[in-house]
């Protein structure tokens, strides 16, 4: 399981609409609520690239 360290956590955002993330520790990604996408972290450096990015299937709830 990857770590990300808070302080970058608090500045980074969506690469696509600029909007906050959501840090699931346990699935060691990073989600955007409203473009529904789920950015990876490797080795505790996160992936900001939308073609890494996992689309969330609709029936797939985003908590916070």
């Amino acid at each position: 399981m990857s770590s990300l360290d808070p302080k970058l956590l608090e500045i980074l955002v969506c690469p696509l609409c600029k909007g906050p993330l959501v840090y699931r520790k346990e699935a060691a990604e990073l989600v955007c609520k409203p473009d529904r996408l789920g950015f990876p972290v490797k080795d505790g450096i996160p992936v900001m690239l939308e073609e890494d990015a996992r689309k969330l299937p609709p029936e797939e709830e985003v908590k916070e």
